[in-house]
């Protein structure tokens, strides 16, 4: 006889999904006359209680910023409300290729993961359960994955600059190998051409995703005797490196200069003035992704492996139209 689903016995005993999967998962939050229920439900089917589900890797081979932070968390959330576990917060490098003979994990989530597509392929001909949370590189088309619409929130961003009257715009992009940063640049280039203009190579530039880096990038470019009216960088710490430069030359933010960044982290809101960027929907690419997860743990079909979530510009005090020149 086949194993009865989740679905059936809460039909049966009329209790919700979410509550058989508790008395599944031993979970302490269940009433004794409801656990009581649920068991006997399995026993007239002739079928023993299932198990409790292996825990889910997580893995995030990163400090846990304010973005990676939120990502994580959200995941943790999710797994404590699906009734999975977080067993694990992985940070090494080479756990990859072990995750198929472990018998102690369900599935995982891995977020950015470094290595390359060759490796990820290796892994999902496996078979092993898996999600990639936010990815370096373009993913294969049998290879789950949840990332953000980077091109189009790019497009929205420069888009701004130019309604604004800005015509030359830098952008301090990300590693050049980078899905995020090639997709930006994609949706940079893309708003000037629908305004009729060409990017200009020399306000284009790579950085290292860091405050650091967008302050000697930034320096470079505000240096030219031509130099950009706006700045686009990677991320809200690369702007905020930015912000850095335009004092240390006396520049006024956004007098002389406007600045923009992407993902909305709390630095965003915390500097003066404060940053116009993207919002990513960190939180919902971490639920997602475990949503994702679970359909593939339990042998269901996914049909939409490749999830993208829309952006949203948000504008603050940090751009405004180009000073007239007199």
């Amino acid at each position: 006889m086949a194993r009865p689903s989740v679905r059936e016995i809460a039909a049966e005993t009329g209790v919700s999904i979410a509550t058989v999967s508790r008395v599944m998962n031993d979970h302490p939050n269940v009433a004794d006359h409801t656990r009581a229920l649920v068991r006997r439900a399995y026993e007239r089917r002739g079928a023993p209680l299932p198990r409790p589900a292996a825990p889910v890797l997580v893995r995030c081979p990163y400090v846990l910023t304010d973005y990676f932070g939120a990502i994580v968390s959200s995941i943790a959330e999710r797994l404590d409300n699906c009734l999975l576990d977080a067993g694990e917060l992985a940070q090494d490098r080479s756990v990859l290729p072990g995750l198929p003979s472990r018998r102690d994990v369900a599935g995982a989530l891995l977020i950015l993961p470094p290595e390359s597509g060759d490796e990820l392929i290796a892994l999902r001909r496996t078979g092993f359960p898996f999600v990639v949370v936010d990815p370096r590189t373009s993913p294969t088309p049998d290879i789950a994955a949840v990332s953000a619409a980077h091109t189009a929130g790019a497009r929205r961003l420069t888009s701004h600059l130019v309604e604004l009257g800005h015509r030359r715009i830098g952008v301090i992009g990300g590693p050049d190998e980078w899905l995020a940063g090639s997709a930006r640049r994609d949706g940079h280039t893309a708003a000037l051409a629908r305004a009729g203009m060409i990017a200009d190579p020399e306000l284009l530039c790579s950085a290292h995703a860091t405050t650091e880096d967008g302050y000697r990038s930034a320096l470079r470019l505000l240096s030219s005797p031509d130099r950009p009216t706006a700045m686009i960088g990677f991320n809200d710490k690369v702007a905020v490196g930015i912000l850095e430069a335009a004092w240390s030359l006396g520049l006024t933010v956004p007098g002389d200069l406007s600045v923009a960044g992407f993902d909305d982290i709390d630095l965003s809101r915390a500097v003066r003035p404060a940053l116009t960027t993207v919002r990513q929907p960190l939180s919902e690419l971490g639920r997602i992704a475990v949503d994702i997860l679970m359909r593939l743990i339990a042998g269901h079909e996914v049909h939409a492996l490749h999830v993208e979530l829309a952006v949203e510009l948000v504008i603050r005090d940090s751009t405004a139209p180009p000073r007239a020149h007199t």
